[in-house]
Protein backbone atom coordinates (compact mmCIF):
# COMPACT_ATOMS: atom_id res chain seq x y z
CA UNK A 1 0.00 0.00 0.00
CA UNK A 2 1.38 3.24 -0.80
CA UNK A 3 -1.73 6.04 -0.79
CA UNK A 4 0.21 8.43 -2.65
CA UNK A 5 -1.98 9.07 -5.39
CA UNK A 6 -4.73 9.62 -2.76
CA UNK A 7 -2.51 12.01 -0.39
CA UNK A 8 0.72 12.80 -1.81
CA UNK A 9 2.50 11.32 0.81
CA UNK A 10 4.17 7.81 1.39
CA UNK A 11 2.73 5.03 3.90
CA UNK A 12 5.68 6.15 6.48
CA UNK A 13 5.08 9.31 5.88
CA UNK A 14 1.11 8.85 6.04
CA UNK A 15 1.58 6.84 9.42
CA UNK A 16 3.75 8.90 10.94
CA UNK A 17 1.11 12.05 10.56
CA UNK A 18 -1.77 9.63 12.05
CA UNK A 19 0.48 8.52 14.59
CA UNK A 20 0.61 12.48 15.63
CA UNK A 21 -2.24 13.21 16.58
CA UNK A 22 -3.67 10.17 18.99
CA UNK A 23 -2.01 8.15 21.65
CA UNK A 24 -0.34 4.51 20.98
CA UNK A 25 -3.62 2.83 21.81
CA UNK A 26 -6.00 4.62 18.75
CA UNK A 27 -2.85 4.37 17.05
CA UNK A 28 -3.07 0.35 17.12
CA UNK A 29 -6.54 0.52 16.83
CA UNK A 30 -6.52 2.46 13.44
CA UNK A 31 -3.95 0.07 11.95
CA UNK A 32 -6.20 -2.78 12.71
CA UNK A 33 -8.86 -1.31 10.99
CA UNK A 34 -6.91 -0.42 8.47
CA UNK A 35 -6.07 -4.27 7.74
CA UNK A 36 -9.69 -5.14 8.55
CA UNK A 37 -10.22 -3.01 5.62
CA UNK A 38 -7.96 -4.48 3.24
CA UNK A 39 -9.15 -8.03 4.01
CA UNK A 40 -12.78 -7.03 3.85
CA UNK A 41 -11.83 -5.37 0.46
CA UNK A 42 -10.15 -8.32 -0.42
CA UNK A 43 -13.64 -11.29 -0.20
CA UNK A 44 -15.71 -8.11 -1.81
CA UNK A 45 -13.67 -7.26 -4.84
CA UNK A 46 -12.92 -3.75 -3.84
CA UNK A 47 -10.02 -1.76 -4.14
CA UNK A 48 -7.57 -2.65 -1.53
CA UNK A 49 -5.80 0.38 -1.88
CA UNK A 50 -9.16 2.36 -1.59
CA UNK A 51 -10.47 0.80 1.60
CA UNK A 52 -7.06 0.59 3.79
CA UNK A 53 -6.36 4.15 3.75
CA UNK A 54 -9.87 5.15 4.41
CA UNK A 55 -9.62 2.55 7.10
CA UNK A 56 -6.17 4.38 8.34
CA UNK A 57 -7.33 7.94 8.55
CA UNK A 58 -11.19 7.07 9.97
CA UNK A 59 -10.20 8.30 13.16
CA UNK A 60 -8.06 10.75 12.89
CA UNK A 61 -9.52 13.70 14.11
CA UNK A 62 -10.87 11.05 16.95
CA UNK A 63 -8.46 12.93 19.95
CA UNK A 64 -9.32 16.41 18.65
CA UNK A 65 -10.67 18.92 21.52
CA UNK A 66 -14.06 19.46 21.29
CA UNK A 67 -13.41 23.58 20.97
CA UNK A 68 -12.00 22.37 17.94
CA UNK A 69 -14.69 20.45 16.76
CA UNK A 70 -17.45 23.04 16.97
CA UNK A 71 -14.81 25.55 15.11
CA UNK A 72 -15.37 22.97 12.15
CA UNK A 73 -18.93 23.79 12.48
CA UNK A 74 -19.33 27.42 12.47
CA UNK A 75 -15.69 27.27 10.03
CA UNK A 76 -17.64 25.14 7.17
CA UNK A 77 -21.40 26.29 7.74
CA UNK A 78 -22.08 22.50 9.56
CA UNK A 79 -25.71 21.81 10.59
CA UNK A 80 -26.13 23.93 14.02
CA UNK A 81 -27.51 20.82 15.26
CA UNK A 82 -23.95 19.16 15.01
CA UNK A 83 -23.35 20.97 18.17
CA UNK A 84 -26.15 19.12 20.24
CA UNK A 85 -23.86 15.66 19.31
CA UNK A 86 -20.71 14.71 21.16
CA UNK A 87 -17.20 13.36 19.92
CA UNK A 88 -18.85 10.09 18.86
CA UNK A 89 -20.55 12.16 15.74
CA UNK A 90 -17.91 14.92 15.54
CA UNK A 91 -14.96 12.60 14.87
CA UNK A 92 -16.31 11.19 11.61
CA UNK A 93 -18.74 14.03 10.60
CA UNK A 94 -17.15 16.64 11.41
CA UNK A 95 -13.41 15.07 11.47
CA UNK A 96 -13.97 14.71 8.12
CA UNK A 97 -13.04 18.67 7.17
CA UNK A 98 -9.72 18.15 9.55
CA UNK A 99 -8.89 15.34 7.40
CA UNK A 100 -8.98 17.54 4.19
CA UNK A 101 -7.31 20.31 5.78
CA UNK A 102 -4.19 18.18 7.13
CA UNK A 103 -3.62 15.59 4.60
CA UNK A 104 -5.36 17.24 1.47
CA UNK A 105 -7.67 13.94 1.03
CA UNK A 106 -10.40 14.36 -1.53
CA UNK A 107 -11.76 11.07 -2.81
CA UNK A 108 -15.27 11.32 -1.95
CA UNK A 109 -15.71 8.25 -1.65
CA UNK A 110 -13.18 7.99 1.55
CA UNK A 111 -14.30 11.15 2.49
CA UNK A 112 -17.92 9.87 2.99
CA UNK A 113 -17.48 6.32 4.01
CA UNK A 114 -15.31 8.28 7.09
CA UNK A 115 -17.77 10.70 8.04
CA UNK A 116 -20.12 8.13 8.30
CA UNK A 117 -18.61 5.31 9.95
CA UNK A 118 -20.09 6.28 13.50
CA UNK A 119 -23.14 6.95 12.14
CA UNK A 120 -23.91 4.86 9.16
CA UNK A 121 -26.34 6.01 6.62
CA UNK A 122 -29.70 4.33 5.01
CA UNK A 123 -27.65 4.38 1.49
CA UNK A 124 -24.40 2.70 2.13
CA UNK A 125 -21.81 2.16 -0.52
CA UNK A 126 -19.46 -0.97 -0.61
CA UNK A 127 -16.85 1.07 0.79
CA UNK A 128 -19.20 2.95 3.41
CA UNK A 129 -19.74 -0.81 4.75
CA UNK A 130 -16.19 -1.73 4.77
CA UNK A 131 -15.23 0.91 6.74
CA UNK A 132 -18.18 0.69 9.03
CA UNK A 133 -17.41 -2.66 9.90
CA UNK A 134 -13.72 -3.11 10.23
CA UNK A 135 -14.16 -0.33 12.52
CA UNK A 136 -16.12 -2.76 14.78
CA UNK A 137 -14.15 -6.55 14.25
CA UNK A 138 -10.18 -4.98 13.58
CA UNK A 139 -8.35 -7.57 15.54
CA UNK A 140 -8.19 -5.43 19.09
CA UNK A 141 -11.51 -5.37 19.68
CA UNK A 142 -12.75 -7.16 22.46
CA UNK A 143 -16.02 -7.25 23.93
CA UNK A 144 -19.19 -9.41 24.04
CA UNK A 145 -19.69 -11.07 20.44
CA UNK A 146 -16.93 -9.40 18.37
CA UNK A 147 -16.35 -13.18 17.57
CA UNK A 148 -19.69 -13.31 16.15
CA UNK A 149 -19.71 -10.25 14.57
CA UNK A 150 -16.14 -11.29 12.52
CA UNK A 151 -17.64 -14.32 10.91
CA UNK A 152 -20.74 -12.59 10.11
CA UNK A 153 -18.42 -9.98 8.10
CA UNK A 154 -16.62 -12.79 6.26
CA UNK A 155 -19.91 -13.72 5.13
CA UNK A 156 -22.07 -10.43 4.37
CA UNK A 157 -21.21 -7.22 4.52
CA UNK A 158 -24.88 -5.91 4.56
CA UNK A 159 -25.41 -8.53 7.44
CA UNK A 160 -22.52 -7.43 9.72
CA UNK A 161 -23.87 -3.85 9.38
CA UNK A 162 -26.94 -4.72 10.32
CA UNK A 163 -25.49 -6.95 13.02
CA UNK A 164 -23.55 -4.08 14.38
CA UNK A 165 -25.89 -1.40 14.24
CA UNK A 166 -28.72 -3.64 16.50
CA UNK A 167 -25.80 -3.91 18.81
CA UNK A 168 -25.10 -0.15 18.91
CA UNK A 169 -28.70 0.99 19.16
CA UNK A 170 -29.53 -1.68 22.09
CA UNK A 171 -26.29 -0.40 23.71
CA UNK A 172 -27.03 3.21 23.67
CA UNK A 173 -30.50 2.58 24.79
CA UNK A 174 -29.78 0.37 27.40
CA UNK A 175 -27.12 3.26 29.00
CA UNK A 176 -30.43 5.95 28.22
CA UNK A 177 -28.38 7.53 25.67
CA UNK A 178 -29.65 9.93 22.62
CA UNK A 179 -29.12 7.69 19.24
CA UNK A 180 -28.21 10.21 16.08
CA UNK A 181 -31.19 9.92 14.17
CA UNK A 182 -29.29 8.98 11.14
CA UNK A 183 -28.40 5.78 12.98
CA UNK A 184 -31.94 5.17 13.38
CA UNK A 185 -32.39 5.29 9.95
CA UNK A 186 -28.90 2.37 9.34
CA UNK A 187 -31.28 0.31 11.51
CA UNK A 188 -34.47 0.81 9.54
CA UNK A 189 -32.32 0.05 6.58
CA UNK A 190 -30.28 -2.65 7.37
CA UNK A 191 -32.29 -4.77 10.00
CA UNK A 192 -34.16 -6.84 7.55
CA UNK A 193 -30.56 -9.07 6.57
CA UNK A 194 -30.87 -10.48 10.43
CA UNK A 195 -33.71 -11.88 9.27
CA UNK A 196 -32.29 -14.01 6.43
CA UNK A 197 -30.61 -17.01 6.69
Amino acid sequence: MTYESYTGFSREELLEKVQSVMSEKRFKHVLGVEKAAIRLAELNGYDTEKAGLAGLLHDYAKELADEAFLELIDKYQLDPALKNWNNNVWHGMVGIYKIQEDLGVTDKDIIRSIEIHTVGSSQMTLLDKIVYVADYIEHNRNFPLVAEARVIAEQSLDKAVAFETVRTVEHLAHQALPIFPQTIETYNAFCKYLKED
